[in-house]
């Protein structure tokens, strides 16, 4: 089987289809579709762009329909908890609906508001999707993939068969301070590691930030600012911080599977990080392109000639 492997959506269903058809897929039976090839999403299907349901709508039979396979992004656990009510408390729900919340949450329940029957539907949908796929040649998650994190929740039961969150554990998983919190945290949204006192700086949403998401597959990264995914101008200016002993960086070994995951907004020509290690995310949500990666079958390792591009 070859597989197209896509970015972050983020509800940008005009490049979506534009990147379908480029890659030579048709819609037949409401599916798109393309004979010897799977479409692998690697989740954030959901907020921020105008066309919440229409990508949901290109996504879900395709799908359903076993012409693509989709794992859980950030944003997709963010709306389960967002749209669950809290087993402590009636009135209140797993995800705050705190302004902040709401606001990065808007695009989608301007489509699906909170408690219509077809949102709730979407909401249990979402719930199927699998945290991470392992398949014979290569690996996806959405933010970050850590093999410890992964065998610990497969020892303490928090998984299906299918690599799905069990339902009775979205509770637990959005409790902070929890076991379940941090693994779900590393796996949607990346390893974090807190700036030193004093330092902060503001997010693309204006939110202050004092932890930075890390390049959690490079190795032998001994300062803050080496580790950071993110340009922090504060941190730029300021002389080399050292990283403390704790948080020394294991990076993602040469010798494991490829893996591809998305979330971390990139920008420029989409290229890979190494042979085994590339991300998808080049900021779709944000003005950017939407990409894929085609994995032909029998590929040993990850190429830039196959980064495929919706502009």
């Amino acid at each position: 089987m070859n597989y197209d492997i896509f970015g972050d959506i983020h509800g940008q269903a005009d490049k979506l289809i534009q990147l379908l058809e480029k890659l030579g897929y048709r819609k037949e039976n409401n599916c798109y579709q393309k004979a010897g090839h799977q479409a692998i999403f690697v989740g954030d299907f959901i907020d921020r762009g105008t066309g919440q349901k229409a990508v949901i709508d290109i996504v879900r039979p395709m799908i359903d329909n076993k012409k693509a396979l989709a794992i859980m992004g950030n944003h997709e656990f963010n709306a389960i908890c967002y749209h669950t009510k809290n087993s402590d408390s009636s009135s209140s729900y797993l995800r705050p609906h705190s302004e902040k919340n709401k606001k990065q949450h808007l695009a989608f329940l301007n489509e699906y508001p909170l408690n219509s029957p077809e949102t709730n539907e979407l909401i249990d949908w979402f719930k199927s999707l699998p945290l991470y796929l392992e398949l014979d040649d290569f690996r996806v998650i959405h933010a970050c993939f850590d093999q410890q994190i992964i065998d610990d929740l497969k020892l303490n039961n928090f998984l299906t068969d299918d690599n799905c969150l069990l339902d009775s554990c979205y509770h637990e998983a959005s409790t902070k301070g929890t076991i379940l919190y941090e693994a779900i945290e590393v796996l949607l949204k990346g390893k974090e590691i807190l700036l030193p006192t004093g330092m902060s700086f503001r997010d693309k949403d204006g939110n202050e930030r004092h932890e930075i998401r890390i390049k959690w597959w490079e190795n032998s990264l001994k300062t803050y600012q080496e580790a950071t995914v993110l340009k922090i101008k504060s941190l730029s200016e300021a002389p080399d911080i050292n990283i403390p002993e704790k948080h020394i960086i294991n990076g993602y070994l040469a010798t494991e599977k490829p893996v591809f995951f998305g979330h971390y907004w990139f920008s420029g020509k989409p290229e890979r990080i190494s042979e085994n290690v590339a991300c998808l995310d080049y900021s779709a949500g944000n003005g950017g392109a939407l990409i894929a990666y085609q994995w032909m079958k029998g590929s040993l390792e990850i190429n830039n000639d196959s980064f495929i591009s919706s502009e």
